[in-house]
């Protein structure tokens, strides 16, 4: 065992933590998607605010990682490495300017609501476009650097794998930011037959 290998354990440890942050945070959004009262929303509200915590995490653990690869056995003029490096950029930007401040303020219009039925606000915000896009295209970005982890493309071919997993998934999240269909009534039955 060598000191990469150490790093590469402990590369891959950061991207399963980062990996299974995104996951619950998925679930959570679909839950407080799903959430018609406020009793139904909370628990999946305060559970995403504590499992952000892991994201910085993961984050700084792959890029310390990656960097000591990089300075071991790569060089940072690699193509595939520098369209990486910019997509994490990219994600560590995208969760707390864009996601946390709409989660941020999902948080408050619930707090707002009182008990009972979500109202107008709190219901729109679960269906908050810049939430689901990036709750979509970060896991995405995530693929597509391992993708060019994996088949270490030229800097066309890394940047067009990032391009494509944004735009899959920025078109995956977007019907999740329509309101549900309006549920008929049922018709009353006559009492005469």
């Amino acid at each position: 065992m060598d000191t990469y290998h150490v790093v590469l354990y402990l590369h891959f440890l950061s991207l399963f933590v980062g990996v299974g942050g995104a996951g619950v945070i998925g679930v959570c959004l679909f839950r407080l998607r799903a959430a018609r009262t406020l009793a139904d929303a909370v628990p999946w509200g305060m559970l995403a605010g504590q499992t952000e915590r892991v994201f910085p995490i993961a984050i700084l653990g792959l890029f310390a990682t990656g960097a000591y690869m990089t300075s071991d056995v790569w060089t940072w003029s690699t193509s595939w490495i520098a369209v990486s490096v910019a997509g994490l950029v990219l994600i560590s930007l995208q969760g707390p300017l864009l996601a946390g401040r709409r989660a941020h303020a999902l948080e408050r219009a619930l707090a707002e609501n009182g008990p009972g039925p979500l109202g107008e606000e709190a219901g729109r915000l679960t269906r908050d476009p810049i939430l689901w896009g990036v709750t979509f295209v970060n896991p995405a970005l995530v693929l597509a650097i391992v993708w060019n982890m994996t088949e270490k493309p030229g800097v066309g071919g890394a940047v067009a794998a990032l391009a494509v997993a944004y735009a899959v998934a920025a078109a995956a999240a977007w019907p999740l930011t329509r309101a549900p269909a309006v549920e008929a009534a049922p018709a009353e039955q006559s009492a005469s037959s």
